[in-house]
């Protein structure tokens, strides 16, 4: 899912460059909008809610519902649903800011916000520090195209990789590669090949550590405040796309050098990693993830 993020602004930015040749840029807006909304009847129709969903909720038509997607899945069919005692039926969303849920919210919240943080200083800035090396704009778009492949790249690895390895290791190992090939493209010289080889590397650890922070978020949370935990978590994570472009402006405008810059917006990254440190991962909801 989340290597879609890169792959998308790979083919849309050559979507884009075609739509600019005859068009001003509000045909890009036309064309992205027509395809989100193409998308909506296939998303109602065809993606299949939770099994665990349902089997909690229980609306009209749930086992059939339940039984369709477990026959998709290779799973034989179930011949009613779990009964639910009154505990389960009083839990509500608001209790991934209760007992032991508030701890687990904050920090993956703090991980992901800290680690877009890096991830959108390098997406937004690098087409600026190489036109400010030199090069021409299409070049630089260029540079942020092997970023992207990177990134697609390395979120396809990485869920290879969580099939064998613990997950929340290898993100924490990304987070802290992020923060090194970041420092590392901050330090590199007017050489295009060298660029485009340290950003596609940066984004190859960037994304892979994004891919690692979705897993994590589906292993932390409970059925019941799965999407309400991770829709807060990314909601208030993504603010750090935000904030990473403007203090890389004003950090560029005080007089810092790119090298120092890429240091500070590296270690949102680091910073990560050590949020996730502290992070408990219940082994039972661990395995009702996977």
């Amino acid at each position: 899912m989340a290597i879609g993020y890169p792959l998308g602004a790979v083919f849309g930015g050559m979507v884009a460059r075609e739509l600019l040749k005859g068009n001003d840029w509000r045909a890009v807006f036309y064309f992205g909008s027509a395809v989100t909304a193409a998308l909506i009847p296939i998303v109602y129709f065809l993606v299949p809610e939770s099994v665990h969903w349902l089997a909690r909720k229980q609306p009209a038509g749930a086992l059939e519902r339940i039984n369709a997607t477990l026959s998709k899945m290779g799973h034989a069919a179930v011949a009613a649903l779990p009964s639910l005692s009154a505990d389960v039926k009083r839990q509500s969303v608001s209790d991934i800011f209760t007992g032991t849920l508030r701890q687990t919210t904050i920090l993956v919240t703090l991980a992901y916000f800290l680690h877009i943080t890096t991830f959108y200083y390098i997406l937004k800035w690098i087409p600026e520090i190489v036109v400010r090396f030199g090069f021409d704009p299409s070049t630089a778009a260029g540079v942020l195209v092997w970023t992207n492949v990177g990134g697609a790249t390395g979120g396809a690895l990485f869920g290879l990789l969580t099939l064998r390895y613990n997950v929340k290791a290898l993100t924490i190992a990304m987070l802290v590669l992020s923060t090194i090939a970041v420092t590392i493209f901050g330090t590199s010289s007017a050489d295009l090949q060298q660029l485009s080889i340290v950003s596609a590397i940066a984004g190859f650890c960037a994304n892979a550590g994004i891919v690692g922070l979705y897993a994590i978020l589906a292993q932390a949370f409970p059925t019941h405040v799965r999407a309400s935990g991770t829709g807060f978590a990314v909601g208030v994570g993504r603010g750090g796309s935000v904030i990473a472009p403007i203090i890389a402006g004003f950090l560029f405008e005080g007089g810092l050098a790119l090298p120092l810059v890429s240091l500070a917006l590296g270690l949102g990254s680091m910073f990560g990693a050590l949020a996730l440190f502290f992070l408990k991962l219940e082994p039972d909801r661990v395995a009702a993830a996977r």
